[in-house]
């Protein structure tokens, strides 16, 4: 398994913390209950953050019509919105929840030009808050090609407090490359063209890279 670069410093720091917990509990009362409780559950508590930071190499089906998934994750809107940031108009969203338990790797959906990115402090509602698109942290990012323009939007959450976007303007964007992190959970917001044919359902699974979310026309 790969682990992701986002995480060498906290599966270090996790290791030296828990390893210095259980050796000096072990020197201090000897090998008892309460010591192996702890030990069990610092297990338990690696294993987590280690799955966490897990990067599973992906296989794109690169296609210029498709959009890819950017997160594994579940899908929890598909709905026509109006986007105020960049388009100014009517859009096709499509949103995905991350829960701590996912791959946290984002990717981009479309290959193409990075034309635009914008970093925005803000609060931390839990995901699915109707208004964390707008009033939590985030990123924007907006990747062209010839048949499309495609905004994508990284959203912390209660738990998620960094957001790692690697897109700058003027990159060059290829489809299912990575091009962020999110820590702990959290939401991805993508902005479609309206006649775009979606290719998911309410409540399907995601996988980042991989899973098709629509077609464009």
């Amino acid at each position: 398994m790969t682990l992701h670069r986002e995480g060498f410093k906290i599966i270090l720091f996790s290791t030296l913390i828990l390893g210095g917990l259980n050796f000096g509990l072990h020197e201090w009362l000897g090998d008892n209950l309460i010591v192996q409780s702890v030990l069990i559950l610092s297990l338990i508590l690696y294993v987590l953050i280690i799955q966490f930071f897990r990067n599973p190499r992906r296989f794109t089906p690169q296609d210029e019509n498709h959009i890819i998934a950017p997160a594994d994750g579940k899908v929890v809107v598909i709905e026509d919105v109006e986007e105020p940031e960049f388009f100014k108009g009517k859009r096709k969203q499509i949103s995905i929840f991350m829960s701590p338990l996912n791959v946290h790797v984002n990717r981009y959906p479309i290959s193409g030009k990075v034309i635009y990115q914008k970093y925005y402090p803000g609060k931390y509602l839990v995901a699915w808050h109707p208004k964390s698109s707008t009033e939590n942290e985030r990123t924007t990012v907006v990747v062209e090609n010839a048949k499309a323009q495609i905004l994508f939007r990284q959203i912390a959450g209660a738990l998620a407090r960094r957001i790692v976007c690697y897109a700058k303007v003027d990159d060059k964007a290829v489809q299912g490359a990575e091009y962020g992190f999110i820590k702990f959970g959290s939401r991805i917001d993508l902005f479609l063209p309206v006649d775009c044919k979606v290719n998911v359902t309410l409540g399907q699974k995601t996988t980042g890279g991989e899973t098709i979310l629509a077609f464009l026309a």
